[in-house]
């Protein structure tokens, strides 16, 4: 397999088309315009910002309106002579995917729609550790009937849905190949999802939960606009995405980002259940953290956005000495780690995600000290450590915004249309642009 990237879908990065693709490419561009203005598009500003004429640019508006795709608003009178501008935006109703994640200690779903708005959210704490994978996987199909059942019963039209897991995965395939912290090797965990009556119709995916992590901090404007940054998404154990020029960079097999996986400390740091030692997430990871700090989650509650996390940040709060010191040297892993990234890849801005979010007044300090002391070109170009606003949502709400964006980028698979409708324009002929 070759090295893979997820594009971002840019107003830059489509342009208009004047032979082969035209029906296809022509509908992303308006519908990206659309996406991407701040204030509703007329089919004049579609035309003018596109380089299409007038006539081309309208049929393509009205091929998106009549598929549910593009919405028209009210008329606006304009100020001169005239005929009011009608203005556009995503439809709703349109198209919405749901997001999927299974985590060690929890399990969830959302749906968001066309526009990005959350239409539905539900989260089920409880570990997966030592339950078997059918029965996680049939938990996780409620979810998903719930999330879908929900959009379609608020008016979205659910497309397909991503599901987020915590190991290797050949997306193709539909396979996760290894799962440490849960156990699982050479899975099908979509095979499930599609064989569920309640699903039929939808285009499933599956992607390492970082990596969607990553996609939703991309998606939702997050990185403080950064388009190059590493993602840290951190829970029991500890992924990272890589966003490169505004593409997800994966590796040569999908599996690049397992930052969890690097060895801090090999010749006597704690064993890892991947099977070496040392690794950051044994050192930097939640359960390492409780560990260091001796403390325990009481039983029947999780550390991801329940009461576990929620008492281990009051205990922060009230200066408990032991869990001070572990979070410390939890930042001082964790910078170790991310300067070596920055150093290899020369990438400048770091996220912190997951429990790295709620945990950022505690380690982004030792991350950023770490990474000051060690990264070559940080006198030069500073390295800039910012915390998530998607908390433990990124994976799911990266997910689901995949589907969307795939609904902007293919537009044509979403229409019923001839192609003769959606073509080229009658004064031009099908080659214009």
């Amino acid at each position: 397999m070759t090295a893979t990237a997820d594009p971002v879908p840019t107003v830059s990065r489509v342009r208009p088309a004047r032979q082969g693709s035209l029906r296809e490419n022509n509908l992303a561009l308006a519908m990206h315009h659309i996406a991407a203005a701040a204030s509703p598009m007329s089919r004049a500003d579609i035309a003018a910002a596109t380089g299409l004429t007038r006539s081309t640019a309208g049929a393509l508006v009205d091929t998106l309106v009549a598929g549910r795709l593009v919405r028209e608003l009210v008329p606006i009178a304009s100020a001169g002579a005239g005929r009011p501008a009608t203005g556009l935006v995503l439809d709703p109703d349109g198209a919405a995917g749901v997001g999927l994640e299974i985590n060690v200690d929890y399990l969830a779903a959302c749906a968001v729609d066309l526009s990005g708005a959350v239409r539905h959210r539900d989260v089920v704490l409880a570990d997966q550790r030592g339950r078997s994978p059918r029965a996680v996987l049939a938990d996780l199909a409620d979810l998903a009937a719930d999330a879908v059942s929900v959009a379609r019963a608020a008016g979205a039209t659910v497309v397909g849905a991503r599901l987020a897991v915590p190991g290797l995965v050949e997306s193709e395939e539909g396979l996760l190949r290894v799962a440490p912290n849960l156990g699982w090797q050479d899975r099908d965990v979509l095979g499930p999802l599609r064989r569920d009556p309640r699903l039929a119709g939808l285009s499933l995916g599956v992607d390492n939960e970082a990596n969607l992590a990553a996609l939703g901090e991309l998606y939702r404007g997050g990185a403080g606009g950064a388009s190059s940054f590493v993602q840290i998404s951190g829970e029991i154990g500890v992924g990272a995405g890589i966003v490169l020029d505004g593409r997800l960079f994966r590796g040569a097999h999908g599996w690049g980002g397992e930052i969890g996986h690097l060895a801090i400390n090999p010749d006597d740091g704690p064993a890892c259940a991947c099977g070496s030692r040392g690794c950051l997430e044994q050192l930097a990871g939640q359960e390492a953290i409780l560990r260091a700090a001796r403390l325990a989650v009481p039983a029947g509650t999780t550390m991801a956005a329940g009461p576990g996390l929620e008492l281990l940040v009051a205990r922060a709060r009230a200066g408990h000495p032991p869990l001070l010191a572990a979070l410390e040297r939890a930042g001082r892993a964790l910078g170790v780690a991310v300067a070596g990234v920055v150093n290899l890849i020369d990438v400048h801005t770091i996220v912190l995600g997951g429990l790295y979010a709620t945990l950022a007044p505690w380690v982004q300090g030792p991350v950023e000290r770490e990474i000051a002391a060690r990264v070559l070109a940080h006198r030069w170009s500073p390295v800039t450590v910012t915390v998530s606003a998607l908390g433990p949502d990124a994976a799911i709400l990266g997910g689901a915004g995949l589907v969307v964006r795939e609904v902007l980028d293919h537009p044509s698979a979403r229409l019923g249309a001839p192609r003769a409708l959606l073509g080229g324009d009658p004064e031009r002929g099908a080659g214009n642009g």
